[in-house]
């Protein structure tokens, strides 16, 4: 009975393990610009995606967009639209979608893609003036664009 007990809770953990692997930025699947799964299969954080929203070495969201939710947080941008009201104009794949690559929807967005780590033209060294070398990372972690995601739907 015992070994029969270990065997059923090592397959629950492997079967959990495997509902939260994170999706590499090259294997996002785009659907119309939307992201239908979890990049991780974790529930993000609203808490901890609004901290991602309002932090300038995060996503800095709050440089390009307003959202009457943050207001404490200054130097609110007029670049994109306003987020108020995300939660209802958009369906959390799309939203996915938008914070991950938002130019797969949007063609002419200047917004950055957060959770895109291949296909740049010449991808520069921060203010050197020379390119990249290795690897690239995403901007977002796969928890951040879900916990970014969470956020943004409880705005409505």
């Amino acid at each position: 009975m015992k070994r029969t007990t270990i065997t059923l809770v090592a397959l629950l953990a492997g079967l959990g393990m495997a509902n939260a692997e994170t999706v590499a930025p090259a294997d996002v699947k785009f659907e119309e610009g939307a992201i239908a799964q979890s990049l991780t299969g974790v529930a993000g954080n609203p808490m901890e995606g609004a901290k991602v929203v309002s932090t300038k070495s995060l996503g800095n969201c709050v440089a390009c967009h307003e959202i009457t939710d943050l207001a404490d947080v200054p130097f609110h941008g007029e670049v994109g639209p306003l987020l108020d009201g995300a939660g209802d104009r958009w369906s959390e794949a799309e939203l996915r979608g938008i914070v991950a690559n938002a130019k797969m929807m949007f063609e002419d967005s200047m917004m950055p893609s957060f959770y895109k780590t291949d296909g740049f033209t010449r991808l520069g060294n921060a203010y050197t003036g020379k390119a990249h070398q290795g690897e690239v990372e995403p901007l977002l972690s796969a928890q951040q664009i879900e916990d970014v995601v969470a956020y943004l739907m409880t705005l409505k």
